[in-house]
């Protein structure tokens, strides 16, 4: 029986896990391991690296891949680029289940960024309070802010550098309206800085922010190299089983 690797923590992968999974289709999901209790997804998990596009490819023909699904976060961009050009040297198909990124709508402030540096100059620019939803591995972009103060949010504990003027809340999403309006009251947040990463698990704080009026600094999605894409669950299963089919 041939493999799908499923690549990603995501809730996208999780579920493209379960519904290949109940279509008896053998399925090993890949977790890049920078979360210390990730939520597992159902059927076997290899946690960490391949050793880049070679070694990559190396893996898929070894454990007899058939299909890969890249269903990684938008912004694992190293991940998303060993995934293609190894299962290019591989010749295995592979797919990109990416879920749509968030647009602005009527009364948000949202000011677009190419990355957490360019993040970093605006938010300082637009408020004295800032509250960080972009991960904890970006935190050393705003060390250098000394007048500012700043809460953020991440799974796990961060590491220095770390801005002078700090709060760290451990959580992990959903988050629903009522909390994050909570949130932004309690520490009379005047800026959000987030990354683009799409989806409903996190857009709450978006809703939240436009309530209170508050200006939102957004970090672009990363580029990723061209191969073919779905936004549904469902649509990458049907994918993934009409190539093993063939």
């Amino acid at each position: 029986m041939q493999t799908v690797l499923v690549l990603g923590g995501t809730a996208e992968a999780r579920a493209l896990a379960a519904e290949l999974t109940e279509r008896g289709v053998h399925v090993v999901s890949s977790l890049a391991g920078r979360v210390a209790n990730p939520r597992l997804p159902v059927g076997e998990v290899r946690v960490g690296g391949f050793g880049g596009p070679d070694g990559f490819a190396r893996y898929l023909t070894e454990n007899r891949v058939g299909v890969v699904v890249d269903a990684t976060h938008p912004f694992a961009q190293r991940i998303g680029n060993s995934a293609v050009h190894g299962a290019a040297v591989a010749r295995i198909p592979l797919l990109r289940l990416a879920r749509r990124g968030w647009t602005a709508g009527e009364g948000d402030d949202w000011h677009w960024v190419g990355s957490l540096e360019e993040a970093a100059t605006k938010a300082t620019q637009l408020g004295e309070r800032i509250f960080l939803t972009s991960g904890r591995q970006g935190l050393s972009a705003f060390a250098g802010c000394t007048g500012q103060w700043f809460l953020a949010r991440c799974v796990d504990p961060p590491e220095p550098p770390l801005p002078p003027k700090i709060e760290i809340l451990l959580d992990r999403g959903p988050y629903d309206v009522p909390g994050e309006l909570r949130l932004l009251d309690e520490h009379c947040i005047d800026v959000l800085v987030t990354k683009d990463s799409g989806g409903t698990m996190t857009a709450a704080k978006l809703v939240a922010a436009r309530m209170r009026g508050i200006p939102v600094v957004v970090v672009r999605r990363p580029a990723r190299p061209v191969t073919e894409i779905v936004e549904d669950v469902t649509a990458a299963a049907d994918w993934v089983s009409a190539r093993l089919a063939r």
